[in-house]
């Protein structure tokens, strides 16, 4: 069976995700910002991507080609891009600690009364300088 092969190869290897990739109009902007509110450590940038990593994951950030960012708009404070069918969510160790350091960088992360459980982690929306929206979850 096909399905049979393909659970194999996957024994082989780690499958599942393993990181994303964000277009970003401002590469070294949210560079710093996801590298101080999601804890990544900052592997490599170049002239066109930088890429970030977690313990078990990256973040790939793409620079916009400038004949395209030149046509996007992004206004202070940033409009939330929430009409997205993804969003990225991230471990944290403290959401009050990054809610501050997310401020600090032109995002923003929800208010304490925004926060909610999910399956023994407390939640809570933010978005970045660019608009795009992230979650951020503490273990509780």
């Amino acid at each position: 069976m096909a399905n049979d092969a393909h659970v194999g190869s996957c024994r082989m290897i780690r499958c599942g995700l393993i990181g994303a990739v964000l277009y970003a109009k401002d590469l070294r902007r949210l560079v710093e910002f996801y590298s101080a509110v999601a804890c990544l450590d900052v592997q490599s940038v170049q002239e066109g991507f930088a890429v970030l990593s977690g313990e078990s994951s990256r973040l790939v950030i793409v620079r916009i080609p400038k004949h395209i960012a030149a046509s996007i708009d992004i206004s202070t404070p940033p409009e939330r891009r929430e009409d997205t069918p993804v969003k990225l969510v991230f471990s944290v160790e403290d959401i009050a600690i990054v809610r501050n350091r997310a401020a600090e960088r032109g995002g923003a992360i929800a208010a304490v009364e925004r926060e909610w459980e999910f399956e023994g982690t407390k939640v809570c929306d933010g978005h970045d300088p660019e608009g795009n929206v992230f979650q951020v979850r503490q273990a509780v």
